[in-house]
């Protein structure tokens, strides 16, 4: 049986201030669904089976490049964030797994387990960073990782992401993501096909340590820390190196490293349709990589997004299995209440999708009627269906209202009582 870091009683008794109005909402959504043939119980199982993974580096408090300003019961180290991932899933029932990033969360891969266990979490992708340096480390990644000019530097990036990957073997993780922060500043800095031709050599010799039941998942990004070019610049660099490397090689979609009014949606599309999507990292943006909570800004766009993840699902894409994490940074509050919110948002987003008309969208495609067609998802979309949402919380033992019983329940300030204050520090994420 799990440890909950948050007494049961607590999620019951917000539970039952909130449960007549629950179920008179669910009823009445049930009774509006019905009226267009969508079974709400079947929607609400959907849901239910709905999960995403929440980063380790999400439950403390982020930045920006130029201040942070430090949360109160900030976790001290990858232990008490796993306790803070398992507040997460407790009240939401939607995140049981943890995705980690190496070398910040490395620790003893058995005791990780057993912490996992403990908690009734398990582990998702595996992240490697060559895009900092690490206390101790050789060779500095200050012009490159996998694509630096100097093979020694290449060669200790490889081994990190080997090393990751034997983590995660323990851990029982599938997936290992590689994102890098190599490019250039000024025009001239680097050769644009040699230092690609590097990173696909030094990519193939990562693959190369998969296991048999792995994926490999390649994650692209207009810019930052380069601001010139990056090496794995978008999506269409990134389809290549996945074809380049296998039929485990997949792309990775973050929401935050596209330029602003790229349509997301149909590259999602294009990915499904030739076989190369790998999965997401959720999260918004209003003006470039900001890293901000899922559904702050853009809730049509995820919605469209899931449109097209639906669609996939309906039509019995062959091998689709895309692995959803969420990828933030929360500067200004708390970071728990974010990542509950964000998952919510990620749920929602999937539950509207599931109750498009999709052979009324067909009918409207195929007859070229745009403004219908339009109408159909909109349609969708402007139903309100957190009555669902919550059900499929209450059902699942999970809190109809998350972030009540999260503060009813005293956590932050409790941690806050056992973790020595952070010091603030420079720029970045933690």
């Amino acid at each position: 049986m799990a440890e909950f870091k948050i007494a049961q009683h607590i999620i019951a008794e917000e539970n039952a201030k909130r449960a007549a109005a629950l179920k008179a909402d669910y009823d009445a959504l049930g009774a509006n669904l019905g009226r267009r043939g969508v079974d709400i119980d079947a929607i609400t199982t959907k849901v239910a089976a709905f999960f995403v993974a929440v980063p380790s580096w999400g439950v403390g408090t982020g930045g920006t490049r130029f201040a942070r300003f430090p949360g109160t019961g900030e976790p001290r180290g990858i232990f008490d964030k796993l306790d803070d991932c398992a507040v997460i899933h407790q009240l939401t029932q939607a995140t049981p797994t943890v995705s980690l990033h190496i070398p910040w969360d490395k620790a003893d891969a058995g005791e990780l387990r057993a912490k996992g266990d403990a908690l009734g979490l398990s582990f998702d992708a595996m992240n490697s960073n060559t895009f900092s340096d690490a206390p101790g480390q050789k060779r500095s990644y200050k012009y490159g990782s996998l694509s630096h000019t100097d093979a020694a530097t290449r060669q200790q990036a490889i081994e990190h992401n080997l090393e990751c990957i034997e983590i995660g073997k323990a851990l029982g993780s599938k997936a290992l993501t590689v994102w890098i922060g190599d490019g250039s500043n000024f025009p001239g800095q680097s050769n644009f096909t040699k230092a690609f031709e590097r990173y696909l050599a030094a990519m193939a010799e990562i693959y190369k340590g998969l296991p048999d039941d792995w994926r490999l998942f390649s994650e692209h990004k207009m810019y930052e820390p380069a601001f010139y070019s990056t090496v794995v610049q978008d999506w269409g660099t990134n389809y290549l190196i996945a074809q380049t490397l296998g039929p485990k090689a997949q792309c990775l979609v973050d929401l935050g490293h596209h330029a602003p009014n790229t349509n997301i949606e149909m590259i999602v599309a294009r990915l499904i349709q030739f076989g190369k999507l790998g999965g997401f990292h959720f999260n918004d943006s209003k003006y470039g990589d900001d890293d901000l909570d899922a559904g702050a800004i853009e809730p049509y766009r995820l919605f469209l997004v899931f449109n097209e993840l639906v669609d996939a699902e309906y039509r019995g894409v062959k091998g689709f299995h895309p692995a959803h994490m969420i990828d933030q940074s929360h500067n200004v509050t708390d970071p728990i209440e974010s990542l509950i919110n964000s998952a919510n948002e990620i749920r929602r987003a999937y539950a509207q999708a599931l109750i498009v008309d999709r052979e009324a969208l067909s009918g409207h495609q195929n007859e070229n009627d745009a403004l219908m067609a339009a109408e159909t998802l909109k349609r969708a979309y402007r139903t309100d269906v957190e009555p669902i949402l919550a059900e499929a919380r209450r059902r699942a033992g999970g809190a109809i209202d998350p972030v009540a019983a999260y503060r009813a329940s005293g956590y932050r300030k409790k941690v806050s009582a056992e973790r020595p204050a952070s010091v603030a520090g420079g720029g970045g994420i933690i």
